[in-house]
């Protein structure tokens, strides 16, 4: 979480009136306050270099730079700062690309306001949060089949990685199946090993390809 107890937000997005309609939402929300907007990854970059922030709302297509390349930045430049995504459901084909750049999360543009504090208290502990809606839209759209050998995963491993899908902390995965922390973490340690994802966004990632999120 940040050192401060105010959580500083960036939004990035080239519509001004849902920029400003997402800042008054966001500015409503105890300790969290708005910052700073930029109409795209250019203007953000601008920014950062001027103003500290916590979390980016980053918007995927944008003129000039677009959110993957701004993602990509971010996160080689300011490895703290945490991106949620915010897309429309024609976007889900940008889901992969979001998720290599850095992004911690994805939430559709119609979210609510409980959703958007969901999803930052998340990303902020080093979690991360992808709106069911999203997830099903980018399951639908992405369900491949696996290539190379399989990769078999039991019942409970299953159970664990779809929880994590769905923005759950290990704590809050082992108060739900009913089993202590040091077994989910055995688990996510299990899912990671198995998969050969580097981190929690690529456990979602290779989640989403191979068709495991039930919708």
């Amino acid at each position: 979480m940040p050192d401060m107890d105010i959580i500083k937000v960036m939004i990035v997005d080239d519509h001004i009136i849902f920029r400003k309609g997402l800042r008054t939402i966001l500015n409503e929300i105890d300790e969290l306050k708005v910052v700073a907007e930029a109409s795209n990854g250019v203007e953000l970059m601008d920014a950062l270099k001027k103003i500290q922030t916590d979390v980016i709302f980053m918007d995927i297509r944008m003129p000039m730079m677009d959110g993957i390349e701004a993602t990509k930045k971010v996160t080689a430049k300011y490895p703290d700062v945490k991106i949620i995504a915010l897309t429309m459901f024609e976007e889900v084909s940008y889901f992969n690309e979001m998720i290599e750049a850095g992004a911690a999360g994805f939430l559709l543009k119609k979210t609510t306001t409980k959703e958007l504090k969901t999803a930052i208290d998340a990303v902020l502990r080093d979690d991360t949060y992808f709106s069911e809606e999203f997830i099903a839209s980018a399951s639908k759209y992405q369900r491949i089949k696996p290539k190379g050998p399989d990769v078999r995963l039991s019942d409970r491993e299953l159970e664990v990685l779809e929880l994590i899908c769905k923005g759950n902390s290990n704590a809050e995965i082992a108060k739900l199946l009913g089993v202590s922390q040091r077994t989910v973490d055995g688990h996510r340690a299990h899912l990671f090993e198995k998969t050969g994802a580097r981190n929690a966004p690529n456990l979602v990632l290779y989640a989403v390809k191979h068709g495991l999120i039930r919708t």
